[in-house]
């Protein structure tokens, strides 16, 4: 049985665009759609598990009213048929009916067990269930649809009912966070979105009265071609005048520019009301104009606008502070709508970084029994020779990581690494050292203030040794590096800080991969799972094999390049941890402890693999080269090609 959630879905900036977009097929000079939407904190959680008919029931009292329990065979005629009712399941049948026609899939039990998310309310409670339903299906009959794909099929499938839903709607399918949807005639194109400072939105149902279907009739008049001035305007305000609202926004979002992006609602409001509105006259909405200029609220925003179709459907403001969202909430409430918080987080920033160095390095025996394999000499391009460490050390630096943890095997360690980082060279050596030379120094030393060091007294495996650091991380997202591997970005950004900046972007578990060849494959973990984006360097990451013969891998773990090529991908040697792997480690080594098994090994690949079936993983595909020296002819390869330009 898996759990799922999906919210309601919130358009911050460019409602009407998805639709309007989508006229670029028959009129190549109307500019794509463009749209900020974010799901939203309320949405709807369910239990769902496999059987051999389509059948939902509720134990959320949120509904219970609405609710009665529904039963359908997968048959294509009896799904369509429940599709057309206009019941409550109709929208659940029309994407069962979608899937059952282009998949064969069997059926699926779908047990609601809470609803907080307001139904009829512009907030796409009809777009939620429908992704509820699409990713049922594809979970439980492994389809590998990426995220974009479950939200086209939840929209295919909301079309077969009498719903004329936009494109955007489904954008709940891609959680709680702001993302850029663009609208270019058929294709649409997702892109998560940074935000720099705590948002405080809040949005209300109005309840009073819309007319979404004759807002949409009468605005599409305007398309494909105008006819007027008035149209012409309309074409201007869902085209050019939008994308320069639309970009703004997210240039406040990413530098915490709060004040102006509120400002920039009330602007993106009267421009609405002045291109828009005109064009049908079920966007004359007097309670959404008085709600936002409503002298009571003006203290506690920054700005407001309307929500979806508009009219007088709902309202959103962005609200000064924590204090204010609460206030105006209760003001709200108090006023006979309904109000909901919505906080967007920043994405905590990755400050900290684990290397863990507490192996003996046995393949490369007896050079270790002189010499830690971190502290082997790499040649580079600029002519110096430095050991493997400070090379880590200085991508670390140079990616904005502040500050970073060791792991030792001992205490007796900490003292190569002391005197290397630590302590001053003698003036004798100093006076040897040119110019250049001696300015290094002082960055190497300058690296040594930002080292901290654990120990792990037991080799009790890799994930324990990285559990080593847990207090050290603060409960915050950690990058970890391998002390055996480098890493030659072909760009000007480190591999590192490449990672950082997808992390930013998508805020869960990441690991960066690449491509190995198929008859390498039981050398390494291998990561299969679906692109979620075209350029192929975001991997939506369904499955983690460890070291699987290439009969098996070539069979089930292949992902499709470009040229529907099947690839084969491995760690590429860096990961970005978030809290919940150390609360997994954490379980793991409790359940080895209570098991009276201090043998066990504690493996990192098995909690992320627990992580990613809870709360998701996503491979980068960086842009850069990965130098394994942990055995010989590993090293003679790096020693070889590192120091090439």
């Amino acid at each position: 049985m898996l759990k799922l959630f999906v919210p309601g879905r919130l358009c911050l900036f460019g409602e009407h665009t998805d639709w309007a977009g989508h006229y670029r097929t028959m009129n190549a000079d109307i500019l794509s759609g463009a749209a900020i939407v974010t799901g939203i904190e309320q949405g709807i959680y369910a239990e769902v598990e496999p059987s051999p008919i389509f059948e939902m029931y509720s134990d959320a009292p949120e509904i219970n009213d609405l609710w009665h329990d529904f039963s359908c065979r997968m048959n294509d005629a009896e799904l369509k048929r429940v599709a057309k009712s206009g019941s409550f399941f109709c929208y659940c049948a029309g994407v069962a009916s979608y899937m059952l026609e282009w998949y064969k899939v069997g059926g699926v039990r779908i047990r609601i067990t809470a609803m907080t998310l307001p139904m009829k309310s512009g907030l796409s409670s009809s777009a939620a269930i429908c992704v509820l339903v699409a990713r049922a299906f594809n979970l439980l009959y492994n389809l590998n649809l990426n995220t974009l794909g479950e939200m086209n099929i939840a929209y295919v499938g909301e079309l077969r009912t009498s719903s004329r839903c936009g494109r955007l709607d489904q954008a709940c399918a891609f959680g709680v966070k702001p993302n850029l949807m663009t609208f270019d005639g058929d294709e649409i194109e997702v892109k998560a979105l940074n935000v720099k400072k705590t948002l405080y939105w809040v949005f209300a149902d109005l309840c009073a009265e819309k007319d979404t279907i004759r807002i949409l009739s009468d605005l599409n008049k305007a398309y494909p071609f105008a006819q007027n001035d008035a149209e012409r305007d309309l074409h201007r305000a869902l085209g050019e005048w939008n994308h320069d609202i639309v970009n703004r926004a997210i240039g406040y979002m990413a530098e915490g520019k709060v004040e102006q992006l509120g400002a920039l609602m009330t602007e993106a409001e009267e421009q609405f009301e002045r291109y828009v509105t005109p064009m049908s006259a079920a966007l004359q909405a007097p309670k959404l104009r008085a709600v936002l200029h409503d002298p009571q609220i003006q203290p506690l925003i920054y700005g407001g606008k309307g929500v979806g179709s508009h009219g007088d459907g709902s309202v959103q403001f962005l609200a000064r502070n924590a204090e204010a969202q609460q206030q105006l909430i209760d003001y709200l409430n108090a006023e006979g709508m309904k109000a909901y918080p919505l906080t967007l987080q920043p994405v905590h920033t990755v400050r900290r970084a684990i290397i863990p160095v507490a192996g003996f390095g046995t393949r490369l025996y007896p050079a270790t029994r002189a010499l830690k394999k971190d502290f082997f000499p790499i040649p580079c391009p600029d002519g110096m020779v430095r050991p493997v460490i400070l090379i880590l050390l200085e991508e670390l630096v140079k990616s904005g990581i502040e500050e970073i943890c060791l792991v030792l095997g001992s205490e007796e360690e900490r003292m190569k690494y002391a005197e290397f980082f630590e302590r001053q060279l003698s003036e004798e050596h100093l006076r040897k050292l040119n110019a250049e030379a001696r300015e290094y120094e002082n960055r190497i030393l300058d690296i040594g203030k930002r080292l901290r060091y654990v120990y792990q007294h037991e080799k009790r495996g890799f994930g324990h040794a990285v559990y080593q650091a847990a207090e050290f991380t603060q409960g915050e997202p950690v990058l970890l590096l391998l002390g055996d591997t480098l890493y030659r970005s072909h760009s000007n950004k480190p591999c590192a800080l490449q990672l950082i900046e997808k992390y930013e972007q998508y805020n869960r578990l990441m690991v960066s991969i690449h491509s190995v060849p198929l008859s390498e494959v039981s050398h390494y973990g291998i990561l299969s799972g679906i692109w979620e984006d075209k350029d192929r360097t975001i991997l939506n990451v369904g499955t983690m094999t460890e070291k699987p013969k290439s009969s098996y891998a070539e069979e089930f773990l292949g992902v499709r390049n470009g040229r529907g090529e099947k690839e084969y991908y491995s760690v590429f040697g860096q990961y970005i941890l978030t809290p919940e792997v150390f609360a997994q480690l954490a379980d793991d080594i409790a359940k080895a402890d209570a098991d009276n098994d201090p043998q066990r090994e504690i493996e990192l690949t098995a909690a992320l693999e627990a992580v990613r079936r809870q709360h998701g993983m996503t491979g980068v595909r960086l842009n850069g080269t990965m130098y394994d020296m942990g055995n010989p002819t590993a090293l003679r390869r790096c020693v070889s090609e590192y120091a090439a330009e």
